[in-house]
């Protein structure tokens, strides 16, 4: 045996002292490799939506009910499966309506316990008995192991089962043991969470869809967008604060930011009431929900207006600083003619809707005011002091990154920068040039020098701008269209001016050579891997479909987000992936918890059937099967050198 190999076995020798100790964990080890595979969950483009996020969580996108079905069979009624799955998802609740409802509460306990033991039963069947019993509640953890390990043979033991249930119920703890079952099951029917970018913006919610995230049993993150602009702004980004708080203004999310993290808006909402106390603000019209109120509407409105002039400065300041990232065509306030109310772009001059900025210097557009200094100062220590935010930002960069490479598929949000020819397109990075995979890898880790670099550090400041450009910029992975025309959108009427052309990558989805380029750059099998792709909605009700080049790539984003739903005919699409196979989960909109709580509602959910294995996948198929025959081939190596006596078994 070589040096290295002796100081590694002599290291792992710590762990496992002995020839027994090596030689059991080898026999448990090799007994994990042949347990079915773990289910998946992919999840994207949640945007804030945190009702239909927690519900679709709540029940795996039907694996819940598909888990009851397949236990209960025809032995019990629609009616009552319906019951027993609304029970499963929100045990809390529907006890409150239960315990009020029901004439002989005793007999209803004695019957739901029995049947949630049965679907914990299920559902924990093919996880070793040590991955169960880190999963158990701490205060039920001995009586539910016994619980689901009764085995059908054991007549004997009958009494003792049941007698477990009377006892809880006697002494008035089935309430918590059912929320505790019930939470169990949820808890184990997946048995790991993709999120496949943009948890962030449009909807109120995207701060508790980050608190639940964080405290997931097992979870990834591939960055969206969306997400990357709060990441740049929690960094302390001018442009992606700016950037954040103008899109919280636009669809009446203030909230968000005020209630949901604790940041300060009142020097903005005081430098807005003064500046633009007589300015027209009609362009800048709120796309609030039901849960809005109108009476902040003029002060919002202003608030925004205020805003984003600010963010058009602050981007112009960043673009002209690095000239590498050639958008200088997005320096849009200096071409702006205040006596003809036009502004010429690409050679086209438009009619502009708007002209009245009482704080742009034509002959100086990109400078801020003093007092608009002062107001991106104070958001700027905001941003960065706000505890709460950089718990979920810190979450995000310890979970996620702009790629993820899991049991042979390839994930990520947007796509992969690509000219018309199905070439990966060269990008400069501060003067170096990069393609395909290693494009994701330099972004990745300049957005990380970004977040975590000291104050004054020349990188954090490549990083900061990076993470603005990663948001915006026409080559980066997660956004992919040629530019963001945000100008436009606000200011011109011409909806031609408002085109944002998607990279070729989007046009070739369905040339299997180019998907297996993509895959074949990321260093994955062509024959048997997937990309699972997130950000641009699948319009489905135009006869889109989510399925791509065969299946080999999964555009997964379905309209998740409401303000989406009208163009893409659906609720958001979901995909799972377990031993048997792949199915993708199309949602109807789901309307609140509260309905589905008294009404037994659920989100209907057609399923497509992507792929279904020949052979049923087992742990051995997987990431982490691999790691563990890897650790089988060292212990083996440990045991042989305990029998040559090159390692010395220690005295227990």
């Amino acid at each position: 045996m070589q040096e290295m190999d002796i100081r590694l076995l002599k290291s792992l020798a710590k762990q496992y002292p002995t020839i027994a100790a090596a030689s059991t964990e080898i026999i448990n080890l090799q007994s994990i490799l042949n347990l079915p595979k773990g289910t998946e969950h992919f999840l994207t483009d949640i945007h804030g939506e945190y009702e239909q996020f927690n519900h679709v969580l709540k029940n795996g996108s039907g694996s819940v009910r598909r888990k009851i079905d397949e236990e209960f069979g025809n032995t019990l009624s629609n009616k009552d499966k319906k019951s027993l799955a609304t029970l499963i998802y929100y045990p809390k609740e529907k006890l409150e309506l239960i315990l009020k409802e029901e004439d002989n509460i005793e007999d209803w306990y004695k019957i739901t316990l029995h049947r949630l033991v049965q679907i914990t039963k299920r559902v924990s069947s093919k996880y070793t008995r040590s991955k169960v019993r880190k999963a158990l509640p701490k205060d039920f953890a001995y009586i539910i192991e016994e619980l689901i390990t009764e085995k059908a043979e054991l007549q004997d033991k009958e009494a003792y089962y049941n007698e477990i249930i009377n006892t809880i119920i006697r002494i008035g703890r089935a309430p918590e043991f059912i929320v505790a079952l019930s939470n169990l099951i949820q808890r184990l029917v997946i048995d790991h969470l993709h999120i496949v970018g943009d948890i962030y913006d449009r909807g109120p919610g995207p701060h508790m869809i980050l608190e639940t995230l964080r405290h997931y049993h097992s979870v990834d993150v591939q960055w969206g967008n969306h997400d990357i602009v709060w990441m740049g702004a929690a960094a302390g980004s001018l442009a992606c604060i700016a950037s954040v708080i103008r899109m919280s203004a636009r669809y009446g999310n203030l909230d968000t930011l005020e209630e949901g993290y604790g940041i300060n808006l009142i020097p903005l909402a005081t430098f807005a009431l003064e500046t633009y106390k007589n300015v027209n603000c009609d362009c800048f019209a709120i796309k609030y929900n039901t849960d809005y109120n109108t009476k902040d509407l003029s002060l919002d409105m202003k608030m925004h207006k205020a805003i984003t002039i600010i963010q058009f400065k602050l981007e112009g300041q960043l673009i002209m600083r690095r000239p590498e990232f050639e958008l200088q065509d997005r320096l849009l306030l200096d071409k702006i003619n205040y006596e003809d109310k036009t502004i010429t772009i690409d050679g086209v001059t438009y009619p502009l809707k708007d002209t009245e900025f009482p704080t742009i210097d034509p002959n100086d557009p990109y400078r801020l005011t003093p007092e608009e200094e002062e107001v991106v100062e104070r958001l700027r220590q905001a941003f960065v002091r706000c505890e709460k935010l950089q718990t979920h930002v810190r979450f995000l960069f310890a979970k996620g990154g702009l790629y993820k490479i899991h049991n042979s598929n390839l994930l990520y949000h947007g796509c992969v920068p690509m000219d018309e020819d199905g070439n990966f397109k060269v990008v400069n990075v501060y003067g170096k040039e990069y393609k395909g995979r290693e494009l994701y890898d330099v972004l990745d880790s300049y957005a990380r020098k970004g977040y975590y670099s000291s104050q004054d550090n020349a990188e954090k400041l490549r990083g900061l701008d990076v993470l603005w450009y990663i948001w915006a910029g026409p080559n980066s992975p997660v956004y992919g269209k040629d530019k963001m025309t945000t100008f436009e959108r606000y200011f011109i009427e011409d909806k031609e001016s408002h085109e944002e052309r998607k990279n070729a990558y989007y046009r070739l989805m369905e040339d299997e050579s180019v998907v297996n380029k993509i895959l074949e750059e990321f260093g994955l099998d062509t024959k048997y891997s997937h990309i699972i792709n997130g950000h641009v909605p699948v319009e489905l009700k135009k006869g889109e479909t989510p399925i791509k080049c065969g299946g080999k790539l999964l555009v997964i984003d379905g309209g998740f987000s409401r303000a989406y739903q009208e163009k893409t005919g659906i609720a958001g699409y979901t995909l799972v992936a377990n031993s048997y196979g792949m199915r993708l989960v199309s949602h109807e909109p789901f309307t609140s918890s509260e309905e589905a709580i008294k009404n037994e509602s659920d989100i209907f959910s057609d399923t497509i059937t992507v792929e279904t294995t020949r052979r049923r996948q087992s742990v051995a198929d997987t990431d982490i099967g691999a790691s563990l025959k890897e650790s089988i081939y060292q212990l083996e190596e440990l045991l042989e050198a305990y029998r040559q006596g090159v390692i010395v078994e220690k005295d227990m």
